[in-house]
């Protein structure tokens, strides 16, 4: 898990927004486990976590492969029809989804204490994204079975991480986030297009930040928690792109 995640917090450590994690698990990778170079993948503040590793360390990373890619929340000028929905799916995204992130990346600990103190609140903020962004049929058990939730949130109530989970919202707001076209990520890069991921950007807008994308996969089925919804159809798309790189 990403440090402050899970079994990866302890309290009273330093608290991780996304440039640090992504040192932290460079440093890992190269200094702790002496690997000259590795691949990363990732999905939601995985792929940040990713993107800023290709960015940051590209002679140490053979590539990245991502299934969220990270693109300014613009409209483009829509010419095609995958640009047009990439519009409207952003519109209700800015609209109807952003809450959690300012209250978030605001607020932190505010919010942290209430999760903390009560596991009908803490499974309730966390179930309900499950139930907004897989790719199921109006129940979130239908993508990902009950126990596999219970577990993902005991994880958060048994450590008391919930808290510490916010602390990469709070440092995009404050201190930015350093992918953009402005700042490209150039090693090769793979992205998997889960039909029912949050936001999935035109190529040719995530191009603009992603300069050498050599595998853009269509996927059939699953949303934002792949690993969870489709993790044989998820593995077998890394494999695939990775073994190009070989």
């Amino acid at each position: 898990s990403l440090p402050g995640y899970g079994l990866s917090f302890k309290p009273g450590q330093k608290r991780f927004i996304l440039q640090d994690v992504a040192a932290c698990l460079h440093d890992l990778m190269t200094e702790i486990l002496g690997y000259e170079k590795f691949a990363a993948q990732g999905g939601d503040w995985g792929a940040g976590v990713a993107s800023l590793i290709g960015q940051k360390y590209p002679s140490s990373v053979c590539g990245i492969h991502l299934n969220l890619l990270y693109v300014p929340r613009e409209k483009t000028t829509a010419i095609t029809a995958g640009e047009a929905r990439y519009n409207e799916r952003l519109a209700h995204f800015l609209k109807e989804e952003t809450g959690y992130q300012l209250i978030q990346g605001t607020k932190p600990q505010t919010l942290a204490f209430g999760l903390t103190d009560s596991p009908a609140g803490l499974a309730a903020w966390i179930v309900e994204k499950f139930r907004t962004w897989s790719d199921n049929d109006g129940v979130p058990e239908s993508a990902i079975s009950r126990d596999r939730l219970l577990a993902n949130i005991a994880l958060y109530w048994f450590t008391a991480a919930i808290g510490s989970s916010f602390w990469p919202y709070y440092g995009r707001l404050h201190s930015g986030l350093p992918i953009s076209p402005d700042h490209p990520i150039t090693v090769p890069t793979g992205y998997a297009a889960f039909p029912k991921e949050i936001i999935i950007p035109p190529r040719s807008l995530a191009e603009k930040t992603y300069t050498n994308i050599q595998r853009w996969t269509e996927m059939k089925k699953g949303g934002h928690f792949a690993a969870m919804e489709q993790p044989a159809a998820l593995a077998a798309e890394i494999q695939s792109f990775f073994r190009q790189l070989r």
